[in-house]
């Protein structure tokens, strides 16, 4: 008798052990404990492109686009873009995609309840035939998630959302600097151009001249196929910058998603676009607000998931079937009195032998968390290089641009002289035709570092993650 009671009392003991040990496994994740990886950057921006910010200053990045872009003409074209541009469509729609795929996940963890009916006949023994039908509600294989599987799904399905979401306003970002880069592009091919038709009727009207000095025996044969020469060299760069221009245009079109209304172009004359001024603060605000670290981010906590439910995999899979509604033998006693039943039917399934495919799973969302670890780190880096070039392009693109102005304005005194020089024959016309040159190959040059500088303001706030925040207050 006693050694009856200690067998049952031993059995009890190990019973109990065992569901004190699967409740303990039920409690746990099986997901790594997430440490946000160290940005593999330097604290500080280098040193000869920036200098300290200020204690207290809010990065460049949180100033809303509508806040940075100070022209109204602009303003309004990054509004239309940001309504009709099919790319920022189709990220938005991505977003109610992932949030469909969410929801799937966490429907998964709810049983599905089904209304259905089955008939079936079958011989038995003697020959005769059986017949058994039922109608009701009905619960199919439900998986209990008892180890948190599906909820580690349900979480990584979260995170790629959220990574869906911040892959939206990475595409905004990149949206407001295009839609700025290519209307101060314009800009500047309307500046581009006004300076080609300026210099086509000057080299035009010298041609004249030369022509005339040729008829009176003044100028040579030479000069005037010099100045013939000039002339159709301007021409060429007036049909070519007129090409471009027809060219920008419809890139800022595309950006848009619709034709631009004529008002809101820049005319040739027009002022540069005014851009606030952008307080730059430090590497580590870059994990703030630039959307495609947080994307790659999120990316990493759905990687994290996966390994909890690739490890919880390895533990019993847990499900029910029931149903509950009425059974007869006969189809005509289906729904009378006292035919009401219900079934219920838990199973238990333990992976004994399955080739190796849970444990593959698992290395493999170990390793599609490491992709996601150097993806992250590389968003980290590629963010810090375009921050940093920007910097040091606002830090030598004014030097440039006061260096190029002063080289234009000596050129057009050069031309001056060559000019008055020829006219007196002091000089040959070659000097005259050769300032010419020159002096079209700097305005040109000005030109083009003039719209540099601007579209380097726009560059520094993409990099700084700008662009996608609300106005305080919306």
């Amino acid at each position: 008798m006693r050694d009856s009671f200690s067998l049952r009392a031993s059995c009890m003991a190990r019973h109990t052990a065992l569901a004190l040990a699967l409740l303990t496994l039920a409690g746990c994740s099986f997901i790594p404990a997430y440490e946000r990886p160290a940005a593999p950057v330097p604290a500080q921006w280098p040193a000869q492109a920036a200098a300290a910010p200020e204690a207290g200053q809010p990065p460049g990045a949180a100033l809303p686009w509508q806040d940075f872009v100070q022209d109204e003409r602009l303003r309004a074209l990054v509004a239309q873009a940001l309504e009709h541009n099919r790319d920022l469509r189709v990220a938005a729609l991505a977003i109610e995609q992932a949030r469909a795929q969410y929801q799937i996940r966490g429907a998964d963890r709810a049983p599905t309840v089904n209304l259905g009916a089955t008939g079936s006949r079958q011989t038995t023994s003697g020959d005769s035939i059986g017949s058994a039908y039922t109608a009701g509600l009905m619960v199919a294989s439900w998986e209990i998630d008892f180890f948190g599987r599906l909820a580690r799904l349900q979480e990584a399905a979260l995170a790629q959302y959220l990574a869906t979401a911040e892959a939206r306003r990475a595409v905004q970002t990149s949206l407001v600097a295009a839609v700025a880069n290519a209307w101060l592009g314009l800009q500047s091919d309307e500046e581009m151009l006004a300076l080609t038709r300026s210099t086509l009727q000057s080299r035009e009207a010298s041609l004249k001249l030369v022509q005339m000095r040729n008829a009176h025996g003044v100028a040579s044969a030479l000069d005037v196929r010099q100045a013939e020469s000039l002339v159709a060299a301007a021409q060429a760069a007036l049909a070519q910058q007129e090409r471009q221009r027809a060219l920008d245009l419809n890139a800022l079109t595309l950006l848009l998603g619709q034709t631009p209304a004529p008002g809101l172009l820049p005319a040739g004359g027009a002022p540069d676009a005014v851009f606030a001024e952008l307080p730059v603060g430090l590497p580590s605000d870059l994990l703030t607000h630039r959307a495609d670290i947080r994307q790659a981010e999120q990316n990493l906590l759905a990687a994290n998931a996966n390994i909890g439910a690739a490890r919880a995999a390895f533990f019993p899979r847990i499900s029910l079937t029931a149903s509950a509604g009425t059974a007869s033998k006969a189809l005509s006693g289906l729904f009378a009195g006292g035919s009401w039943g219900w079934s219920l039917a838990p199973q238990a399934l333990l992976p004994i032998f399955d080739a190796g495919r849970n444990q593959a799973n698992l290395e493999s969302a170990q390793a599609g968390r490491a992709i996601a670890v150097a993806q992250y780190e590389k968003a980290i880096q590629t963010a810090f290089r375009e921050v940093a070039d920007a910097l040091a392009g606002r830090a030598t693109l004014g030097e440039q641009l006061r260096a190029q102005q002063a080289q234009a304005v000596a050129e057009a005194e050069r031309l001056r002289l060559a000019d008055l020089r020829y006219s007196t024959g002091v000089a040959s016309y070659l000097d005259v035709l050769d300032a010419q040159r020159s002096l079209f190959a700097a305005q040109q040059a000005l030109a083009q570092v003039r719209m540099a500088q601007r579209q380097n303001q726009v560059l520094l706030y993409k990099a700084l993650g700008g662009g996608w925040a609300l106005p305080p207050g919306e």
